[in-house]
């Protein structure tokens, strides 16, 4: 059985950082796709970030120079390091992985995050 677990979130002031962590069990992380979402209050799902097998990554606009993704491959690990946070950044943190082509995926429970002074 597949399970990712989020870790890393909380409460931090603007301009702060964080470090979520994605710990998956019952598959093989390199042979995937992992990413990092984010979903607000009363908003969408949003991607935030993806690291291909192959190690190519990809941000949305609104993070890019500010989050960087990256992963373990031995620990079966994925990270979301963000940083200069701000309050617009508050949403609950969800971990994706998927096959290439798309023909499975899963997700974490998610992990909150919540920027505010």
């Amino acid at each position: 059985q597949v399970q990712l677990v989020e870790s890393g979130g909380g409460l931090v002031q603007p301009g702060g950082s964080l470090r979520l962590s994605c710990a998956a069990s019952g598959i093989t992380f390199s042979i995937y796709v992992t990413g990092w979402y984010r979903q607000a209050p009363g908003k969408q799902r949003e991607l935030v970030a993806i690291l291909t097998s192959g190690g190519t990554t990809s941000y949305a606009d609104s993070v890019k120079g500010r989050f960087t993704i990256s992963r373990d491959n031995a620990k079966n690990t994925v990270y979301l390091q963000m940083n200069t946070l701000k309050p617009e950044d508050t949403a609950v943190y969800y971990c994706h992985v998927r096959r290439s082509d798309w023909s499975v995926d899963y997700w974490g429970r998610g992990t909150q995050v919540t920027v505010s002074s």
